[in-house]
């Protein structure tokens, strides 16, 4: 396997490109580094016009990714999702916000959320994983809790919750 060891392909019916200049706006360290377009065959694969973009390649911290014109065979679902590690509330409110504009309402819970193209984002403070991880069981058990009653996580509420508050 080469150094570059797993690229992320996600399938758009037609929208990669947005998408690619979406996420490379919010996320720091990112950028779109190749485009490819259809030739003729792709009229034949995919009802595509020759001319029009078929591939996105992008990468977010360090993380490539493709974004593929597929056309409307398969959609996002919540079974896969991107985790966002987050050092403090500003991070989860940032990404939160960015990533929720446009989504899906329903589908923001517990953390989970889905942008305006359907796919899901788990917007995770790093407090949250520590608290879970705790050898106290029964505070654990208080913050997971909490954590399924919330729609986008906050941190002061998770700690009184992990504290007995």
């Amino acid at each position: 396997m080469s150094h570059k060891a797993l690229t992320t392909c996600l399938w758009f019916e037609d929208q990669a490109e947005a998408a690619a200049e979406h996420y490379t706006s919010i996320f720091k360290n990112s950028h779109i580094s190749k485009k490819t377009y259809y030739l003729e065959a792709g009229r034949d694969i995919h009802g595509r016009q020759p001319g029009s973009v078929m591939t996105v390649s992008f990468d977010i911290n360090g993380q490539q990714f493709v974004g593929l014109n597929g056309g409307p065979h398969f959609k996002h679902s919540p079974a896969v999702s991107f985790q966002i590690d987050c050092a403090d509330q500003a991070e989860v409110d940032y990404y939160w916000e960015k990533l929720s504009e446009g989504g899906d309402e329903a589908a923001r819970v517990c953390g989970w959320t889905a942008d305006k193209f359907g796919v899901s984002w788990q917007v995770v403070p790093t407090a949250l994983k520590e608290m879970l991880d705790s050898e106290d069981k029964e505070a654990a058990g208080r913050v997971t809790s909490a954590m399924m009653a919330m729609k986008k996580l906050d941190i002061s509420g998770l700690k009184k919750a992990f504290e007995g508050n």
